[in-house]
């Protein structure tokens, strides 16, 4: 017995350093998952595809039609203030897809198998969290192409577009936590997937997204300031120079000060939700 026990613990591979260790696992993790999203491109595919229809229709359907404060009515000025919403709404609907690869996970039993190792506990959903972000950032660059095709210009510095599109990834970041935790919440991916979807469509729709707040109810103007969204789209239309001269900002405080609201609506989605997301993971497999 007193062998056997030795061998055991020569052959048991021994966990590292609480952060080193965590860092390690969710990289290895993030790894599987691109390897796995590369083996089956129709889901890039179609994770694209739908943004860029998005993209053609609100651009030349409703380009004409829409008044933008200080710009009026017209599809160029339109299509300026459009893109930073829809971008801000490509990246948060990538919840939906965070969500249906956990629920997967459960359901086929690989999260039971990942337990079973000696690995940090967090590192399962920081690895997916982390693999749906670089595929979120690939279907922003060919969005951004696509945009650039049908007239969107941006008129700031590089530095400053650049920080436009961090501040939308990070959004898209602290939503997939959101995706997580319903991921784990249900039984089927496809009960994950219609969950990850249902609240967003208010979310991106009662916002700045598609049309001035102004032109909303009073009620709804101030839910879609305060609305974390909203703060990203309008932190990312300043940072792209994408509003027009005389826009009238809002008097709210994320309005005003859109970058730094946006930074901490973030921050806060990404530290609340990835706490319950580990605590239900956990649990769920305990």
């Amino acid at each position: 017995m007193s062998s056997t026990a030795e061998a055991v613990k020569v052959v048991a591979p021994r966990p590292r350093g609480g952060i080193v260790q965590s860092v390690n696992d969710s990289l290895v993790v993030a790894r599987r998952n691109l390897i796995r999203m590369s083996r089956i491109p129709e889901m890039i595919i179609f994770g694209i595809i739908q943004p860029v229809m998005f993209v053609v229709l609100f651009s030349y359907v409703f380009g004409g039609s829409i008044s933008v404060p200080g710009s009026g009515v017209s599809a160029e000025g339109y299509r300026e203030f459009l893109m930073a919403g829809i971008f801000a709404q490509t990246v948060t609907f990538a919840t939906a897809g965070a969500g249906a690869g956990i629920a997967d996970d459960m359901h086929k039993g690989l999260i039971d198998r990942f337990r079973s190792l000696p690995m940090a506990r967090g590192a399962v959903l920081t690895g997916r969290t982390l693999a749906d972000l670089v595929q979120t950032t690939l279907t922003l660059v060919v969005l951004a192409l696509v945009a650039l095709l049908v007239g969107w210009r941006t008129h700031e510095g590089f530095f400053s577009v650049l920080g436009g599109f961090a501040l939308l990834l990070l959004l898209g970041y602290a939503f997939s936590w959101i995706g997580a935790l319903i991921g784990l919440s249900v039984r089927t991916p496809e009960a994950a997937t219609s969950g990850g979807l249902i609240w967003l469509f208010p979310l991106t729709f009662v916002s700045n997204a598609f049309v001035p707040s102004e032109n909303m109810p009073s009620f709804l103007q101030t839910i879609a300031n305060w609305n974390p969204f909203s703060a990203t789209v309008q932190a990312a239309r300043e940072l792209f120079g994408n509003l027009p001269p005389g826009y009238p900002v809002p008097d709210a405080w994320p309005m005003q000060n859109p970058v730094l609201a946006s930074v901490l609506w973030s921050v806060l989605i990404v530290v609340v939700f990835r706490t319950l997301a580990v605590r239900k993971y956990r649990s769920a497999t305990a």
